[in-house]
């Protein structure tokens, strides 16, 4: 075989290869990951999502929303708020977790809030919730070879210190001097050590990741359940 055959053979193999690396690149950034998220509380929680937008979910295990999650997403949110109302254009307030009066959430929600918060990478996905205003939540994967999920079932509302309450939530301790600052908040605290105490797969203060950091094989799908 002549020198000039081989290269226009090496050739037509890297344009193959390079085809199908491009391929391959194009349905990785358009596979979403999938979200189901239902409301199991004895009251309607208006569910929201960055990116995803939000939806009213009634009581019971019927209410439920879907959406996709594009890989490229770093990170994405799901929360509950509470205490809402909205009018037929999708604008109000919520007591709680309120993201800037609109129903279909374009920012996050103003603290405190409960998360589940998803950090998507090529292989790996990782997932926590960030344990705030205490409203019970489940985050899981629903297959994809992953079988740990996070769960924080508590009514920490109810049993909240006095010195943290506010209305229909429990002020997370960051919060306390309505200043989140990462330095003064960077190791555990008596106030978080009662959220964790109870939720101790949660998130309690910004550096909790021994415990609170839990990964999946890239592509896994989730869960997200209120009041599980």
């Amino acid at each position: 075989m002549s020198l000039l055959l081989i290269r226009k053979n090496l050739s037509s193999i890297f344009s193959i290869l390079l085809i199908l690396i491009i391929i391959t690149l194009f349905f990785e950034t358009i596979h979403g990951t999938h979200f189901n998220v239902r409301n199991q509380c004895l009251f309607t929680v208006y569910a929201a999502s960055l990116p995803g937008g939000g939806k009213q979910l009634l009581p019971g295990q019927t209410s439920t929303w879907s959406f996709d999650v594009n890989m490229g997403t770093f990170p994405a949110r799901i929360w509950g708020r509470t205490g809402c109302s909205f009018d037929e254009a999708g604008r109000g307030k919520c007591l709680t977790c309120d993201c800037g009066g609109l129903l279909k959430c374009q920012d996050s929600g103003q603290p405190p809030c409960t998360m589940a918060e998803y950090h998507p990478t090529l292989n790996i996905d990782y997932l926590d919730i960030s344990l705030v205003d205490g409203l019970p939540m489940e985050f899981s994967p629903t297959g994809g070879g992953c079988a740990k999920g996070i769960r924080c079932v508590a009514d920490i509302s109810r049993d909240c210190p006095f010195e943290l309450r506010v209305p229909g939530a429990c002020k997370n301790a960051c919060l306390f001097n309505n200043a989140y600052d990462f330095g003064r908040c960077s190791g555990p605290t008596s106030y978080s050590r009662f959220f964790k105490a109870r939720c101790p797969d949660a998130y309690s203060y910004p550096h909790d990741d021994e415990t609170a950091f839990f990964s999946c094989p890239g592509g896994t799908n989730y869960r997200v359940v209120f009041c599980p």
